[in-house]
């Protein structure tokens, strides 16, 4: 399997990844958000690239079953239904409803990596699942981290495409990876016995730590707590379903379930 990694979405042509499946990492959060809202019921998440045009879907749905959701600069965005905060798509909330997306960085990444033959979403919080999909998915992999706005690297998507790599080769399953990859998985190497340290001495941990979502960045250090993979229908973000099967409410009794713990 070759695998390819970028630290940042901003570094790549969306055409270079026509014939690869393509893993977008955004752990912070907006990758662990979007699996929470799939995970207790909602019906899909339209990532878009823009404030306006979030707005303008929003106007031509209807808006008894659409919320608009995501975060700007970290914080709420006004007139938004939601934030960028898993504890606010509760099931009472999300279920049944369409969710039109944007984030500052993980929104940006998905659509740039949409003309993959796959497109998966990746975090830590559903990893194994990630883990599961690639064995079968048949390569060559691009692995398209979120990063950051301010220098474009994040060191948790890093972490989080070097675990991937990591129990890719722990199945013996032959790699050739870049050096960007190899990089990744030597940084995992060294960092990876504690998630949830490296997430708060992070530069994004330490920012959404400082706006008051210290337990955002706990939820989403969590291994394996929001079992579903999303992935890129066309435009639409949908619940990938094997073994795990829609219609029974949150995937894991870890998944957050209520507004109000994040954001007091």
């Amino acid at each position: 399997m070759k695998i390819e990694l970028y630290f940042n979405a901003s570094q790549t042509d969306e055409l270079q990844f026509r014939d690869r499946v393509v893993v977008v990492i955004d752990v912070l959060r907006s990758n662990t958000t979007i699996a929470t809202a799939l995970s207790n019921g909602a019906k899909e998440v339209i990532p878009v690239t823009s404030v306006e045009s979030a707005v303008k879907i929003g106007n031509n749905l209807f808006g008894d079953v659409t919320l608009l959701g995501g975060e700007r600069n970290g914080k709420p965005i006004e007139g938004f239904n939601l934030g960028n905060s898993p504890f606010e798509y509760s099931e009472t909330i999300v279920k049944g409803k369409s969710i039109i997306f944007h984030s500052s960085n993980g929104s940006q990444a998905v659509v740039k990596g949409r003309r993959g033959k796959k497109v998966v979403l990746a975090a830590f919080v559903n990893i194994s699942r990630v883990v599961d999909f690639l064995k079968t998915s048949g390569g060559p992999v691009t692995f398209l981290c979120a990063g950051s706005l301010n220098d474009g690297f994040s060191i948790e998507d890093a972490l989080c495409g070097g675990m991937v790599i990591s129990r890719i080769i722990e199945k013996k399953i032959d790699v050739e990876l870049s050096d960007a990859s190899l990089t990744a998985l030597t940084l995992y190497k060294s960092l990876g016995k504690n998630i949830l340290k490296a997430l708060r001495a992070s530069e994004n941990g330490r920012f959404l730590i400082g706006l008051g979502f210290e337990n955002d960045v706990k939820f989403c250090a969590g291994m394996d707590t929001v079992p579903v993979l999303p992935v890129l229908e066309g435009n639409i973000l949908r619940r990938y379903d094997d073994s795990t099967k829609p219609g029974k409410g949150s995937a894991n009794s870890d998944a957050p379930d209520k507004a109000d713990t994040a954001n007091g």
